[in-house]
């Protein structure tokens, strides 16, 4: 009996060695470890799926609690991938960082490569002769230029629920044109918020309609790699 009873102790080891070893295999070979953004997509939800106004809403409600201070003054930028340090900015920051944290999409290489081939095609406000990559980009009349070039405007409109989450809102303050984007989070009529820096940091107001809008426009790019 002690003979038996070691014999069925194998078979039920031996099986359970073979569970063991079929289940090892099925997780090497349909598992992948998650990639970081150095090695592919920045959002591993597939191309055709891919929520782009919640990836621009996110990674801008990310700067929230962040960026504090509004600072406009002129930096010197590292190129391409260049940013002023995270706790400072203004509403074209917002932006930028958004659709770089989010889309993988640098808006200072991009509106610089662009700029450089159709200078002329960009307004002349600033008395430039040539582009900046250091602050050409951070403008909001060029960022609407830039989008306008790569048909993204939308027609204005005064109705709410034609602004959807991670949408792009110009606008004029006072005489200062200024850059909002739209939130996914909305106001108890029904209006969305919008994330921008206006004066005091990142921050998420039901400010969508307290100036003339000037553009509205709905980015939808390939997801690209993380900017280096």
């Amino acid at each position: 009996m002690i003979r038996s009873g070691y014999f069925e102790k194998g078979k039920v080891l031996k099986l359970c060695q073979w569970v063991l070893a079929v289940w090892i295999s099925s997780l090497g070979g349909g598992c992948e470890r998650p990639r970081s953004a150095s090695e592919g997509f920045i959002n591993p939800i597939p191309e055709d799926d891919f929520d782009y106004g919640a990836s621009i809403v996110m990674a801008a409600r990310s700067q929230i609690g962040k960026t504090t201070i509004y600072d406009p003054a002129y930096v010197g930028l590292k190129y391409p991938g260049g940013d002023v340090p995270i706790e400072r900015g203004v509403c074209t920051d917002v932006v930028i960082r958004a659709l770089r944290e989010g889309l993988g999409f640098d808006l200072q290489k991009f509106v610089h490569e662009d700029m450089k081939q159709d200078f002329n095609k960009y307004p002349k406000i600033w008395g430039l002769s040539k582009t900046d990559r250091n602050i050409d980009h951070r403008r909001v009349p060029n960022l609407r230029r830039f989008f306008e070039r790569k048909g993204w405007s939308l027609r204005l409109s005064n109705k709410k629920g034609n602004y959807l989450y991670g949408d792009l809102v110009s606008c004029s303050v006072g005489k200062r044109p200024h850059i909002m984007i739209v939130s996914d989070k909305k106001a108890r009529d029904g209006t969305p918020l919008v994330i921008h820096n206006i004066g005091s940091g990142a921050k998420e107001e039901n400010a969508l309609f307290d100036y003339p809008i000037t553009g509205h426009f709905r980015i939808k790019v390939e997801p690209v790699a993380s900017a280096q």
